[in-house]
């Protein structure tokens, strides 16, 4: 019986190959997996010695032979397999222990140049993993050191492997592999933001299975991209009990809202939409004007922070229950403070960094739908005033803030905004005239003097007409609707002032 063993990542190898030795499996290995083995005091073959051919190419050419490949693949059951390869002296290969090159983590590498990716591109690997796998019910495969144990285990024990764990060994060598070409083939489209793909597979690591789902008869796991880093899936959980899934979905929702904002920004997310929004050079400001924007809602939030947490804010946020506080940092004294609170998690977030960062996907019956990220970057000044009056400088501030808030609300998205603050926010609603009530009933005489967004043009003037008896001053929307101009003649008449950006922000 033979043992193949070529491996990169090393974890429990040693143990395994000793169990199979003792089990009286040949083992065979190629350079740094031999070294490594005859260095623990095991005897191994070189592949070299066994093909009778020299590694070549600084190694590129080792188990690429026809005497590997045919002892992995032929079929014991077939007479005139075992007959063939009797006839050429080729001995069957019972174990493939293989796991590949580190490409992902070497492209992860700032520095990493084409040259080093090239040469991190495992071929002889892959082709022996899918060859063992393609034979499961002859060839034992292994990938995941994780199954090293249980399989040493049933090997010194002398018991035999059922069809459903090889088949279980075979599928995660398959997928093995599919996840390391797929990682090559996102690093060669480089920072392309296409969509449009003749083919496209997305790779994920496992981080976590979770309690469960959105709800507890679901079940749930997190997943990272393997070539991304940062963002929540690898938040550092200071304090707290571990995030659940929809934890997770609304501590990224404040994280992306917050992280669009260039100044001291703070949110207060309730599944997943903000429900109090602020900016302001001062965070505990900033933080006091998000919370009172809806502070009934607040209650069981997330609040999201773009900048390190401070001290200040921190003694602002006493008495509200939060389940979530996300942010960049914390200053030592804050997260003294913060760490009182039992049922809140205390997450550190970095920037979410790699190329499928730029794409949204989002499954739906039969495949998914992929588009690029809304994240076009807009500037007021070259916004169209379609009405008589023109925005003061302070509207303008406001309608750029409220802008910016609508497009991470789901649509149809009404925000009213005030110094820089969400004071009213309607959302997710079959028609628009109804989030514009919602807003004005959340903000109460806050919308006196504020300004209105709309992540999608009017249809009607009836949401203008509302807007002006709740002491609405300005909105800014996409416009594009036919009925543009009686939206316009309404702002007119009611001394409304309007701004059109010729963009939408719908999210659905």
């Amino acid at each position: 019986m033979k043992a193949l063993l070529s491996v990169y990542d090393k974890t429990g190898l040693t143990e395994l190959a000793r169990s199979l030795s003792a089990a009286d499996y040949e083992l065979v290995s190629t350079g740094g997996t031999a070294a490594h083995l005859s260095a623990a005091g095991l005897p191994v073959t070189q592949v070299a010695d066994l093909t009778s051919f020299p590694e070549m190419l600084d190694g590129r050419v080792k188990t690429l032979h026809p005497i590997i490949h045919a002892g992995i693949l032929a079929r014991r059951d077939i007479a005139s397999h075992r007959a063939e390869i009797a006839s050429r002296g080729i001995d069957t290969i019972d174990i493939v222990v293989g796991n590949l090159y580190p490409f992902a983590q070497t492209v992860s590498q700032e520095d990493a140049e084409l040259e080093d990716a090239l040469e991190n591109i495992d071929i002889g690997g892959p082709t022996m993993l899918r060859s063992a796998a393609k034979n499961f019910p002859s060839v034992l495969t292994l990938t995941d050191p994780s199954d090293y144990d249980w399989v040493r285990e049933r090997i010194s024990d002398g018991g035999e492997f059922e069809t459903a764990e090889r088949r279980e060994l075979a599928r995660k060598a398959f997928q093995h592999v599919a996840l390391y070409d797929t990682t090559i083939a996102r690093y060669l489209a480089g920072d392309s933001e296409q969509v449009s793909w003749p083919e496209l597979t997305f790779g994920y690591h496992r981080v976590s299975d979770l309690r469960y789902g959105e709800n507890p008869h679901q079940s749930a796991s997190l997943y990272s991209h393997a070539l991304s880093r940062g963002g929540i899936v690898s938040a550092k959980l200071l304090h707290g009990i571990d995030m659940s899934y929809t934890n997770y979905l609304d501590a990224d929702a404040a994280w992306r809202i917050v992280s669009d904002f260039a100044e001291t920004a703070v949110v207060v997310v309730k599944h997943t939409n903000a429900c109090g929004l602020a900016v302001h050079r001062d965070q505990q400001i900033a933080y006091s004007r998000a919370f009172e924007g809806d502070s009934v809602s607040a209650y069981g939030g997330i609040v999201g922070f773009n900048r390190p947490v401070t001290a200040d804010t921190a003694n602002a946020m006493r008495g509200v229950l939060y389940d979530i506080i996300a942010a960049p940092g914390y200053e030592a004294d804050a997260l003294k403070i913060l760490r009182r609170r039992r049922r809140t998690r205390i997450l550190e977030v970095e920037g979410a960094i790699g190329p499928c960062e730029g794409l949204e996907i989002r499954p739906v019956s039969g495949g998914a739908l992929v588009q690029s990220a809304d994240d076009i970057s807009e500037d007021p000044s070259t916004w169209k005033v379609v009405t008589q009056r023109a925005p003061t400088e302070a509207q303008l501030r406001d309608m750029a803030f409220a802008w910016k808030a609508a497009k991470h609300i789901k649509s149809n998205t009404i925000v009213l905004a005030k110094e820089e603050t969400l004071v009213g926010m309607g959302a997710g609603q079959p028609n628009r005239v109804t989030s514009v009530r919602l807003a004005l009933e959340i903000s109460g005489d806050k919308a006196n003097g504020s300004v209105m967004a709309s992540d999608a043009f009017f249809p009607f003037a009836d949401s203008i007409e509302l807007a002006a008896q709740g002491g609405i001053g300005a909105v800014v929307q996409p416009g594009g609707s036919i009925r543009d101009d009686e939206c316009v003649e309404a702002a007119n008449r009611l001394d409304i002032v309007m701004l059109f950006t010729g963009t939408r922000h719908f999210r659905h």
